[in-house]
């Protein structure tokens, strides 16, 4: 969850500054075609190169922004039998997984793991403290493979891309809302007015959120992928340890009152936007797999 938070966030904080930086230079203005009406094929574009810039840019900064928000260590020169472990292990695990050695890393924190990284020969593998002190070696070598996965699936790479085409078409269609307000409701018929900004805006972080649904969508099918995957490198029985451990550790936390009304336990909407899977179903998923 901690990779799928620090992608969103950043290309988010992208989008927006891009948005406003094509406000500040004019280059808005070339969506209307004769002033009147917009340019479809333009709009197209210019929603291509914001979507893709935000996506792209958060990839490549992904692995930077890890190691700055969630203060990783990274371990160098191994100054323990555990720190020696951790690198031992991510190596014979990468080698199996055919990618290059990835940087390993521990953070202060709950029990935690994450992966990241534009290049699967040149990723963060990163393990938090409460990880460490709460699950045996088995189990945490399991965590290990789960996350080497995601990088030897090109997890990362494969979000940007579908984040990209998601931004794409969030901001095309929150420009042609604008447009239409503009026209039908305050009777603008030449240029832009102020509405067309403040809706497209608006209508931009709404079509943001819904559209989240689709990455959270495929963040939850690679979780399965990942711990298939970690089964094959570490073991079955050790990955559906790991994940028991986690169970344990994770108890469910109340919702903020003003959430509480869509947070039906097992189903709904609170589902839609989850980042992972439940525990029960990703532990069901592995024995069943037998």
């Amino acid at each position: 969850m901690l990779r799928i938070l620090l992608f969103l966030g950043t290309n988010i904080a992208i989008i927006a500054l891009i948005s406003v930086t094509f406000r500040l230079l004019g280059i808005d203005n070339l969506l209307a075609q004769n002033n009147v009406d917009l340019d479809m094929q333009a709009l197209l574009i210019y929603s291509a190169v914001i979507g893709f810039s935000g996506s792209l840019i958060s990839l490549f900064l992904s692995k930077f922004m890890a190691k700055k928000s969630m203060g990783v260590h990274l371990i160098e020169e191994p100054r323990s039998h555990d720190e020696h472990w951790l690198i031992n292990t991510v190596q014979h695990q990468a080698q199996a997984a055919g990618i290059g050695m990835p940087e390993v890393g521990i953070f202060e924190g709950a029990p935690n793991a994450f992966a990241t990284g534009w290049n699967r020969n040149a990723a963060l593998v990163a393990v938090s403290t409460g990880l460490l002190h709460t699950m045996d070696r088995d189990e945490v070598e399991a965590v290990l493979a789960h996350e080497v996965s995601h990088v030897a699936n090109g997890d990362m790479v494969t979000l940007a891309l579908i984040q990209g085409v998601v931004n794409t078409f969030v901001v095309f269609f929150s420009r042609i809302i604008g447009h239409v307000v503009d026209r039908v409701v305050f009777k603008v018929e030449r240029g832009h007015g102020p509405a067309f900004w403040i809706v497209s805006l608006i209508a931009q972080f709404v079509l943001g959120i819904l559209a989240s649904m689709i990455v959270m969508w495929f963040s939850r099918w690679r979780e399965y992928r990942a711990d298939a995957g970690g089964a094959n490198l570490a073991g079955r029985r050790k990955m559906i340890s790991a994940l028991h451990k986690l169970q344990q550790a994770h108890d469910p936390q109340p919702l903020p009152d003003e959430f509480a009304a869509f947070g039906i336990s097992g189903s709904g909407l609170k589902e839609l936007f989850a980042s992972h899977p439940p525990l029960e179903d990703r532990i069901a998923a592995l024995e069943n797999a037998a």
